[in-house]
């Protein structure tokens, strides 16, 4: 991975002096490993066509959810500042520089400040005062060969970079990329949910060009056979997992003609909201059924509420911002799916959620138990110095280290790809130089764990 040198060696480890040492020598054995990236959502199309990144504003603000959530809560008017963006994108730099005080302290702030120092080599601290330097510093760097996506992804010493993929992309990106030439592998992801979710906008006229694409009859089997056939097609290009999203990980185990029945009320836009959670439930068991025939990781991110403004996603469209966490039960909630799967060999379910309570409560007693079952990394709101810590140790005592996924940065902000994997690192060099000043456990120990937790993890985890 690319060293991240710049600012402050110690940034991000235990402030005492001799835990702090034990942490400095954990985290050096693994700073410059390599990054596996099992999900996230950069662009496949960014390294395909190799172009130079437009301009500052729309490589590290505009779209960013982090970043630009919390310049809505200032009263920034996103309108007048998506325009300026397109038209003038200096003048909403400033904007944003006007604003970098509101960012202290956080974690897109603490990411955006090493992008900045480490990755484009911005000497100058980010203020209202420099903010034309550092644009025109920036802006010098994406100009130069370096900076382009491929250079940085080799740069970056990325070994995996997973995307996240429609059902129905031809995938065509991802087979024109060179995996030697780039230096490491970039894996489409199966990404289901507008096609799984009745109430999603369009969802009849997705699952009608589903079928019809396969070639099938438009039944509930048809349904299931096209996506299988899809899975397939990714799998064929590299895929080694399928995503799911939703507000709640609830799941279903139906007879085929309540199935049936579900699907046409579906299809026909005559479901009621219970007659559609039943549906999202059995399609997300029938996934985990798909995952033990084919293979493919199951990963399921919920306990979220998506576009929680409807006015900004009139406005904004969504993923902008306003997606809100929200308490989840995947004890009740997963026991139909783990009744039939969770003793399955090999099938992996890689478990995520935004309510931290959840973690010790109930994904780590489960994935103590369930040999299908990882926790899944800190997510979204919770992918933070603090809230990393207090994961490990809402996890650790009862699972263990082995039963995680590693980190997974889940970004669409490429340059914060090895910021985050080394914020994770530091993160959890100082927690493990914990437990060895503690008495817990020993440096060799640690120096094993550290080792594990950055790549052989998530390789395994993901079948990499």
């Amino acid at each position: 991975m690319l060293r991240l040198r710049g600012r402050d060696g110690n940034r991000l480890l235990k402030v005492d002096g001799a835990t702090r040492a034990i942490a400095r020598v954990l985290y050096e054995r693994v700073a410059a490993a390599p990054i596996v990236s099992p999900h996230g959502h950069v662009p496949v199309a960014w390294l395909a066509s190799d172009e130079p990144f437009r301009d500052p504003v729309d490589l590290l603000v505009r779209h960013d959810h982090y970043v630009t959530r919390l310049l809505h809560a200032a009263g920034v008017d996103m309108e007048a500042f998506a325009r300026a963006a397109d038209r003038d994108p200096r003048a909403a730099w400033r904007t944003f520089a006007d604003h970098w005080h509101l960012f202290a302290g956080t974690a897109s702030g603490y990411w955006l400040e090493d992008a900045l120092a480490e990755v484009l080599e911005v000497g100058e601290p980010l203020t209202s005062e420099s903010a034309d330097r550092v644009y025109d510093a920036v802006a010098a760097r994406l100009a130069e060969p370096a900076f382009r996506p491929r250079a940085l992804f080799r740069r970056f010493g990325i070994e995996a970079l997973a995307t996240t993929d429609d059902p129905l992309d031809d995938l065509a990106a991802h087979a024109s990329l060179n995996w030697t030439e780039l230096g490491g592998r970039v894996l489409p992801t199966f990404r289901p949910d507008r096609y799984l979710d009745p109430d999603a906008d369009g969802f009849a006229s997705r699952v009608r060009r589903l079928v019809e694409s396969a070639g099938e009859a438009m039944t509930f089997a048809g349904y299931l056979a096209a996506l299988e056939e899809r899975r397939r097609h990714f799998i064929d290009h590299g895929a080694v997992s399928a995503d799911h999203g939703g507000e709640e990980p609830y799941t279903a185990d139906l007879e085929p003609a309540d199935a049936e029945r579900l699907f046409r009320l579906a299809v026909d836009g005559t479901a009621d909201a219970a007659q559609q959670r039943e549906f999202r439930g059995h399609m997300l068991l029938q996934m985990a059924r798909m995952s033990v025939e084919d293979g493919l990781v199951m990963t399921l991110h919920t306990g979220v509420l998506r576009n929680h403004s409807t006015a900004a996603l009139e406005r904004f469209g969504p993923n902008s911002g306003h997606d809100i966490p929200l308490r989840t039960d995947f004890v009740r909630g997963l026991r139909p799916l783990l009744e039939r799967f969770g003793l399955v060999k090999d099938f992996h379910l890689v478990l995520f959620t935004v309510d931290e309570t959840t973690y010790s409560r109930e994904i780590a007693p489960l994935a103590g138990f369930y040999p299908s079952v990882f926790i899944g990394a800190p997510w979204w709101f919770l992918d933070a110095p603090d809230a990393m810590e207090r994961f490990r140790s809402a996890v650790t005592e009862t699972a263990g280290f082995y039963r995680g996924s590693g980190f997974v940065d889940d970004t669409r902000a490429f340059l914060s790809i090895p910021v985050r994997h080394d914020a994770a690192r530091r993160t959890d060099a100082g927690f493990l130089a914990r437990l060895v000043a503690e008495g817990r456990v020993s440096m060799p120990q640690a120096e094993q764990l550290i080792d594990h937790l950055v790549c052989e993890q998530p390789r395994q985890v993901f079948k990499l």
